[in-house]
């Protein structure tokens, strides 16, 4: 079994939209989420960019590992996250963008807003009414409060509520 880890989630949700937003044309892209496979493995590594050991977190047999690409695209990852059932909610591990989606000069917004979301939704799927909680480092309760309506419950560790899960989910997976 691979080395447990325990992760503060560092990523600042720079815009919730239904899809993910270009920054140099102003277009407009729907995305889908996937199941990460061995060869996505193979060009998100630290070496091309990425923060994190992507390859170690698939590893670990109580998580599951997805990717956000653009729609029609499955082959250019945008970001990643990291996710545990625990029977009642999914906790979020890891979250991270794309290295082209990072800072000032960033390809894409919306990523984090897309798997935060996606999260939701599968809390919800599986009868858990889109309870996630996860971990944040310090400097961004206020912030995920803020665009997520998550909710501070203590130290670290945040809680995104049914109410505020919906709204969400409505965003991204309009009906």
């Amino acid at each position: 079994m691979a080395k447990q880890t325990k992760y503060h989630l560092g990523i600042e949700v720079d815009r919730l939209t239904n899809s993910i937003f270009n920054t140099i044309s102003g277009d407009s892209f729907p995305t889908d989420v996937h199941p990460v496979s061995k060869a996505d493995l193979k060009t998100t590594t630290r070496k091309s960019g990425w923060l994190f050991n992507w390859a170690s977190e698939f590893k670990m047999t109580d998580r599951q590992v997805f990717k956000l690409t653009i729609r029609n695209n499955p082959e250019i990852v945008q970001g990643l996250l990291s996710i545990s059932d625990y029977n009642d909610h999914y906790y979020l591990h890891l979250i991270e963008s794309a290295p082209f989606n990072l800072g000032k000069n960033k390809l894409y917004e919306g990523v984090p807003g897309n798997l935060f979301s996606f999260t939701c939704k599968s809390s919800w799927d599986k009868g858990y009414q889109g309870f996630v909680s996860f971990t944040s480092k310090t400097r961004l309760i206020e912030h995920y409060e803020k665009t997520l309506g998550a909710t501070h419950v203590g130290g670290q560790k945040m809680v995104i509520f049914p109410q505020e899960a919906l709204k969400l989910i409505k965003k991204y997976f309009p009906t």
